[in-house]
């Protein structure tokens, strides 16, 4: 418990994520854990889907502390410290143990001081998470399947060039939208993680399934720095300590579910299948040069973080 203060502190969490979504539930386990372990001292209020906006928005929130606490897919970073284009790229990381010992490498802690200084978000704590995969109106069964296919992608600009590096032509469809645009064909196929694209019911109107595991996402939590640094130490250690609590209760929960949320697929009519991924790897890795030298990340990051252990 927090030692005894003059009056609440109220403060606001802004989601983003669809409800019941992985990251939705552990923003929610977060409000829960500092509601309950600093009871009478704080109290936050959690905005729930997007009610605020999309990530993006809601992470400008944030900025300008309209509102005081994010959680979800670290990657929307990118958009103000470019460094991080690179956590998007598809098949950066090996595994969950290759995700973690990028999170407590000297990029990494880099990378968050830079979006504190410049940006005014600490990141609380963060921790591998969700597997994104892809869903589609017609079967994939290799890299030339992809060739011309409309995809929605998320408005990050590494992801726009992973798919077009993989043959796709990429659209900007909001992801409340998509659900609609997989219906309707404006698209023909969508990414995700697994249990985001369950929660939005994509494979229900794109019932092919396809595991590319081509992004392990970071999770994490934020906070506005300005708002964070004006609480006393006690709150700070408080929310500090149930932000890891949060993503890592996340960690386990992603691990412990994806293989049943696929089967909760399978069961609803969709189709899913495992491919080779290896030839969408290549094509990958052959573009990391040019991508370089066009400035998405820092000449020899991605091989630094591929010699990572």
């Amino acid at each position: 418990m927090v030692g005894t203060a003059s009056a609440e502190v109220a403060a606001v969490f802004g989601g983003a994520d669809p409800l019941e979504g992985v990251y939705d539930r552990q923003n929610q386990h977060f409000v829960d854990l500092v509601n309950e372990r600093g009871a009478g001292q704080i109290k936050l209020d959690f905005i729930r889907g997007e009610q605020l906006g999309n990530d993006v928005q809601v992470i400008e929130q944030v900025m300008s502390g309209a509102v005081q606490f994010y959680g979800d897919d670290f990657s929307f970073y990118s958009n103000w410290v470019p460094e991080l284009n690179i956590v998007s790229w598809g098949f950066l990381f090996r595994d969950n143990a290759h995700v973690q010992a990028f999170i407590e490498s000297n990029t990494y802690k880099n990378a968050i001081e830079k979006l504190r200084t410049e940006q005014g978000i600490r990141v609380l704590a963060a921790a591998p998470g969700q597997i994104r995969v892809m869903v589609s109106t017609r079967p994939i069964k290799g890299v030339e399947d992809l060739a011309g296919l409309k995809m929605r992608v998320p408005e990050i600009r590494t992801y726009l060039a992973l798919w077009e590096t993989l043959g796709t032509a990429p659209a900007r469809v909001a992801w409340g939208e998509t659900f609609l645009g997989l219906s309707t064909g404006v698209v023909e196929g969508a990414e995700g993680g697994i249990s985001s694209i369950y929660g939005a019911k994509f494979h229900e109107a794109a019932k092919n399934v396809t595991r590319t595991d081509h992004v392990r996402i970071i999770a994490n939590i934020a906070v506005n720095d300005a708002w964070f640094q004006s609480q006393s130490p006690e709150i700070q250690e408080l929310l500090t300590e149930a932000a890891q609590d949060a993503v890592n209760w996340q960690m386990e929960t992603v691990t412990a579910e994806q293989a049943a949320t696929l089967d909760k697929m399978a069961a609803d009519g969709a189709v899913v299948t495992e491919i080779d991924v290896a030839p969408l790897r290549e094509r990958s890795e052959v573009a990391v040069e040019k991508l370089e030298a066009d400035g998405f990340w820092p000449k020899g990051l991605w091989a630094e973080i591929q010699a990572l252990d």
